[in-house]
């Protein structure tokens, strides 16, 4: 990797940051829209001077990506947030050229689905970094995720990404064209950036997308890859999104320094507390009152 790690580090951090400042924000009757703007300007306030892609905010059932089979539906809505509700919160962003792409998934209040799908989402960061390390193919990885899903009872979400993708290369951004022009949820950088760097990839017969398909049947390429494993159980998604870095001969996560690896370490501190009896709306991510925007 070229580039300064700790230039991607430092903006990644600031990006969680973000994300756990907006989400401490939120409360019943938060619309998805509201949150996503909270957090685009408290990054642009930042430092943040342009968009791989800009904030997502998922609320309720749409964290498990019900409804959502076209493009446009990833974006933010009217939906609002209410008690017990799962949500995430995903932004990418950009500063001087270097990229973050970021996943943090929370909860307003208690949902015992929520907690264990979060806490056995360890497993797949643990499980990918080593596979990635032994060098297997990328398809074979991503299969093996799929068979870790189907033995946990889970659903794969990152299959609803476009593309299919649990990941993708991520690098530095150069371009010529304007900043915070956005094309959709891109920015147009990103997309001019993203398009010179498949073509290349796909010359050498690798891809920048991290796929089941084909053109994922080879080792891991080294460089950056922006990782997110996305499970769910009914109504209700969880994931994380982080910075892997892999060389020709390792790989290793960025930054362990991150909220759901120290969630996960204060876990292991705490005395065990009985498990809560699955509702129907722990497992539909709605509210008592089932209510919805």
């Amino acid at each position: 990797m070229n580039e300064s790690p700790e230039r991607f580090r430092d903006l990644q951090r600031l990006a969680y940051e973000a994300a756990e400042e907006v989400a401490a924000s939120l409360a019943p009757g938060v619309t998805e829209r509201q949150a996503a703007r909270r957090l685009r300007r408290l990054l642009e306030s930042r430092g943040v001077d342009d968009w791989f892609h800009v904030p997502f905010a998922w609320f309720g059932d749409r964290t498990a990506f019900r409804g959502v089979v076209l493009p446009h539906q990833f974006l933010p809505t009217g939906r609002r947030l209410a008690e017990g509700m799962p949500y995430i919160l995903d932004a990418a962003p950009i500063a001087d050229g270097y990229t973050a792409d970021i996943g943090y998934a929370g909860c307003l209040g208690a949902n015992p689905t929520w907690e264990k799908l979060t806490a056995d989402l360890a497993v797949y960061r643990e499980m990918i970094v080593e596979l990635v390390r032994e060098r297997h193919p990328f398809a074979d990885i991503y299969a093996e995720v799929d068979r870790q899903i189907v033995r946990h009872g889970y659903e794969n979400r990152h299959r609803k990404y476009p593309g299919r993708v649990i990941g993708h290369q991520v690098g530095r951004v150069t371009s010529r064209l304007p900043r915070k022009v956005i094309v959709g949820a891109f920015g147009a950088r990103t997309v001019q950036t993203v398009a010179r760097e498949l073509v290349k990839e796909r010359l050498q017969g690798r891809s920048t997308l991290w796929n089941g398909s084909r053109r994922s049947r080879h080792a891991p390429t080294p460089g950056l890859w922006a990782v997110e494993p996305h499970l769910a159980l009914g109504g209700v998604g969880a994931k994380f999104e982080e910075l892997l870095v892999v060389t020709e001969d390792d790989a290793y996560w960025l930054d362990d320094d991150l909220p759901h690896v120290r969630r996960w370490t204060a876990s292991h501190t705490r005395k065990p507390v009985p498990e809560e009896p699955m509702t129907r709306e722990s497992l539909t991510g709605e509210s008592v009152s089932g209510e919805s925007a």
